[in-house]
């Protein structure tokens, strides 16, 4: 029965059959990121909507259309967050978190809102991880921070996807290669999309990401980037391909990835899963030098990255990955009888105050009915108790999957049960 409220267009439940599937692939990012000796920084859902106009680009699609703006009762403007960049740099300069020196590494995990056309992998609410690296232009630390989004995608056990890296240049490169763009593309214009025809004029580069079938192809054969990089660029360029070959990092340079957020230069990347169809960017990242002091902070450099758990997931389930084992019960309890239900009562929070999962259902009464339950609830283990057995001092131990049974002293049942779920 569907009920009265339906979920909003471009959101979803993550049910409780799915949700150990995403506890799953937190756990392994926050391990990943841990050997790097990231730490998690956790920023509100909602910031001015300043810091993504100024940050992201009010040129950008993010602000021109997708952002979701609201006003508070005093009239002040905010907007829930697209993205996690801005907001982590935000924090980064309003907390000093530079202030000791040497690069700040951070992760963060959470919730983000655009108003966008839902499709498969992409949603109006997404979770998304990320990792921000800041205090250093080092290629190194570009490489570095490839190498955890590498790490992660390989300790999930993804082998289908690929590295596309490219360098976008800097304020000193990029203008003649915009002028060069708007030349290439003019001629082109009437046979272009809306969009594009918009962006020609404020970001050129944004027509060579566009999805449109008819635009792709005309942007094939749109001028490189790596021809118009000054020798810093081309240098930095240089040293984050010679790390990331010492590292034996697979990659393939691609002259046409750009990024649609405002605030990168030189280093872009993506890691593509191509079985995901249109929406097949894994992770995509960058170099971001400059965005700190847009924000009144010192001009500090730095680099990061963001994917998309949904999309992840989604990967995973296509390459038929283990997402380890679904939350289900050590133990299910069966009481007859009211004594065995009053000691049935206290047993089961000392079980579960020794961290033994124990599932109990009241309602039932007969052992038929109990049984049922328990093999519905797939836990591991059955306990029997009864009346007979309590006075006994002991309790009965069925393994769920062979039928055996053997029995267990009252006295010592939380080391007994202890062994028996570690076997």
């Amino acid at each position: 029965m569907a009920g009265k409220y339906q979920i909003p267009r471009g959101t979803f439940d993550i049910l409780p059959e799915d949700s150990y599937k995403w506890q799953y692939v937190t756990d392994v990012f926050k391990e990943v990121v841990r050997t790097y000796n990231y730490r998690e920084i956790i920023t509100p859902i909602f910031e001015k909507s300043e810091v993504f106009e100024r940050s992201v680009g009010s040129s950008s699609d993010i602000v021109q259309k997708e952002m979701y703006r609201f006003q508070d009762k005093k009239g002040r403007k905010f907007a829930l967050r697209p993205e996690g960049t801005a907001p982590v740099v935000r924090s980064y300069v309003q907390n000093n978190l530079g202030m000791n020196g040497g690069n700040t590494k951070l992760f963060y995990m959470g919730p983000m809102f655009r108003y966008d056309r839902p499709q498969k992998g992409r949603f109006r609410q997404f979770y998304q991880y990320g990792v921000e690296n800041i205090g250093s232009d080092n290629p190194f630390i570009d490489a570095e921070v490839i190498a955890i989004g590498y790490s992660f995608l390989k300790k999930l056990g993804l082998k289908n996807f690929t590295l596309e890296i490219n360098s976008i240049g800097c304020v000193n490169c990029t203008p003649d290669y915009d002028r060069s763009l708007i030349k290439y593309f003019t001629p082109y214009l009437k046979e272009m999309c809306s969009d594009c025809n918009t962006r020609i004029n404020k970001k050129p580069k944004r027509l060579l990401d566009c999805k449109v079938r008819g635009c792709k192809k005309i942007a094939k054969n749109a001028p490189s980037m790596l021809d118009y990089l000054d020798d810093e660029c081309r240098d930095h360029f240089a040293g984050v391909q010679d790390f990331l070959k010492k590292m034996g990092i697979p990659f393939t340079v691609n002259p046409k990835i750009v990024r649609g957020l405002d605030y990168y230069n030189k280093t872009a990347f993506e890691f593509i899963d191509n079985k995901l169809g249109a929406q097949n960017t894994l992770i995509g990242g960058g170099r971001y030098n400059g965005l700190i002091s847009q924000f009144g902070g010192k001009d500090v450099p730095g680099t990061g990255f963001a994917g998309g758990f949904e999309r992840l997931i989604l990967s995973m389930e296509i390459e038929g990955l283990s997402f380890g084992k679904e939350q289900l019960p050590d133990m299910f309890l069966v009481t007859l009888g009211q004594k065995a239900f009053e000691y049935g009562n206290k047993l089961l929070l000392k079980l579960r105050d020794a961290g033994i999962s124990v599932e109990y259902d009241p309602d039932k009464e007969t052992m038929k009915a109990q049984m049922k339950t328990a093999d519905r609830s797939r836990s591991r283990f059955t306990l029997i108790l009864g009346e007979d057995e309590l006075a006994g001092n002991k309790i009965i131990l069925k393994e769920m999957e062979s039928g055996e049974q053997k029995i267990i002293g009252l006295e010592k049942i939380v080391e007994s049960l202890k062994k028996m779920c570690k076997k």
